[in-house]
């Protein structure tokens, strides 16, 4: 992967970015209101920024750059030709169209969910040498993983909360077997609520507090109109959702801000809690010992590098008492009105527009240490040609 040319003053940090945003999932909608954010930010820094749109149908659209003047309307994107748009174009066109620019833009993926922060658009970027934000294939789709995170974590000799997988198939085909399972583990940690979520989904689209064994069923059905499997928690009475932000590439250099606090305005932390302005209650500086804010910090970095994230993430927290269980890492935080990301980087000195312009400088810096002249045959040792 090759860095973009320098822009024309020399300094490739104040290049061109697209900001690429919406995407086909649940979650299109919070993408809107946190790409046309950070874009905002980058462009009133006298950066040059594209408004890269992806539709739920996975169309491409180059949305006109007046658009960051208006209200931050997701509405206004269902039907992008009427706002003057260019496209739409197939995911390849338009990334060809970016790649083929005479100084190739950063693309700055500001897509929640599956698509933008699973790995798919992350390979489809490294597959025509751009450079993007945040992280790498592996470590993007590992943190969009539950089961396969907490596997990866637990591995790490980092804690996590008990938990069961549960695929749609076994569901369809011995249901009863599933329900006995769940009321098996349930009794086991002595608490018949259990939480029930989508196994790669965030903003806890399709994520369910089932209060006992009548409510299971359905949870799990709504958690499969989501996704081929369902993530199946112990539920922790009274935790505290805890979280914290990191920046950064090298393990040994990362910075980690919070932990910030969230205080559901609902019985969890549900979509309509995280989204509706004035039901929940935020904090980026919890009320905390000192110790205890400082392992939780330590505890967001081994987990940022244990996944190989890059760039910037959230990691959330449950904490009952002194014991603090990792519940999950985002690695494409949001960056609306309301999200802790931001706010909880501001505690380090970052304004909003700042920690929108280090995240594109780490992206250069990571595409800068990868770049490297192409291997060729002759360059092998001879016994592997």
């Amino acid at each position: 992967m090759t860095p973009p040319p320098a822009a024309p003053n020399g300094r490739p940090d104040s290049g061109p970015v697209a900001v690429v945003f919406g995407g086909p999932s649940a979650e299109h909608d919070v993408s809107i209101v946190s790409g046309l954010a950070i874009a905002r930010a980058l462009a009133e820094g006298d950066r040059p920024v594209d408004l890269v749109l992806v539709d739920l149908e996975r169309r491409w659209w180059w949305i006109p750059i007046a658009e960051l003047g208006a209200p931050p309307d997701p509405a206004r994107y269902d039907e992008p030709a009427e706002l003057g748009a260019e496209g739409p174009l197939t995911a390849g066109e338009a990334v060809d169209r970016l790649a083929r620019r005479a100084s190739p833009p950063v693309v700055f993926i500001a897509l929640h969910g599956p698509f933008g922060e699973d790995g798919t658009i992350q390979g489809l970027l490294e597959a025509a040498g751009l450079v993007y934000t945040g992280s790498g294939v592996g470590a993007s789709a590992i943190g969009m993983d539950k089961p396969r995170f907490k596997r990866l974590v637990r591995g790490a000799g980092l804690p996590v909360v008990d938990w069961l997988e549960i695929s749609r198939r076994r569901w369809l085909a011995e249901p009863t077997a599933v329900l006995a399972e769940l009321e098996e583990f349930a009794a086991a940690h002595g608490e018949p609520r259990l939480m029930v979520k989508p196994a790669a989904l965030g903003s806890s689209v399709g994520m369910t507090l089932a209060h006992g064994p009548a409510e299971r069923g359905a949870a799990l059905e709504l958690a499969f109109r989501f996704d081929e499997r369902a993530l199946v928690e112990r539920y922790l009475a009274g935790a505290r959702e805890l979280e914290v932000a990191v920046i950064g590439n090298e393990p040994s250099r990362l910075e980690a801000y919070g932990p910030g606090e969230v205080w559901p305005g609902r019985e969890f932390y549900d979509y309509e809690a995280k989204y509706t302005p004035g039901l929940s209650k935020t904090t980026p500086r919890a009320e905390l010992p000192a110790a205890m804010a400082a392992r939780l910090r330590e505890l967001a970095k081994a987990t940022y590098a244990a996944v190989g994230a890059a760039g910037f993430a959230r990691v959330d927290f449950l904490a009952v008492g002194e014991a603090v269980f990792v519940s999950e890492i985002n690695t494409i935080p949001g960056f609306t009105p309301i999200s802790l990301f931001p706010a909880m980087a501001a505690t380090g000195g970052y304004d909003f527009r700042s920690v929108c312009e280090r995240i594109v400088e780490l992206a250069l810096e990571r595409a800068a240490e990868r770049a490297r002249p192409p291997l060729r045959p002759a360059d092998l040792p001879r016994g592997v040609r």
